[in-house]
């Protein structure tokens, strides 16, 4: 192939909007996801069967905080608890059903916020369900608690992968509400 049919090529690929398997904000985007579900399992090994939290508990961090062992078998704040059979499946399915919407709007994301920022929450997704499928429901540790009227958040029991979840939710609202917008694609094609 010659330089010029080479540049030909990209020039195509580049005109049909297809961009390398591999770019920055994928790449980054991935390694959060990896980052954030390794973290989260390495955490609860380290809990189970190191620290050895079952015989430990409550370890005090802070008068709002504690360290504790409890089982989620259900989604956020115990909704929809399911033990076994048709409901563990449907829990299952629906998580993965979240985690390839996520993966495909990450792998869609040009701005390397949004994409760190969706890797989190599917490496947090990806550590719980992990634990769904080896332990049959989600380990949670850390207690915050207060007797503050503050509605649900009085009593919240989560882990790593959910600091993860909420880190990325986090960044994604600061990116919509103070990131710079990119140009509108046709305002582009109008300058030149």
């Amino acid at each position: 192939m010659t330089a010029d049919a080479a540049e030909g090529a990209r020039n195509h690929a580049r005109d049909l909007c297809l961009p390398p398997l591999f770019t920055m904000p994928r790449a980054l985007g991935l390694l959060a996801a990896l980052v954030a579900a390794l973290a989260d399992q390495a955490h609860k090994y380290w809990m189970l069967h190191v620290f050895g939290i079952e015989g430990r508990q409550p370890v005090t961090l802070a008068p709002f905080l504690d360290v504790v062992l409890s089982w989620n078998y259900g989604i956020s704040y115990s909704l929809f608890p399911a033990h076994e059979g048709f409901g563990w499946a449907l829990l299952l399915a629906g998580q993965s059903a979240i985690v390839a919407g996520l993966f495909w709007w990450m792998w869609r994301a040009q701005r390397p916020l949004t994409t760190l920022a969706v890797g989190l929450v599917i490496g947090g997704a990806l550590g719980n369900a992990a634990d769904r499928l080896t332990r049959g429901a989600v380990a949670d540790f850390f207690y915050l608690h207060t007797t503050l009227p503050v509605g649900p958040l009085a009593n919240y029991v989560f882990n790593v992968a959910d600091v993860a979840i909420t880190a990325g939710v986090a960044l994604l609202l600061f990116e919509s509400l103070f990131a710079p917008q990119p140009e509108d694609p046709a305002s582009l094609r109008k300058r030149h």
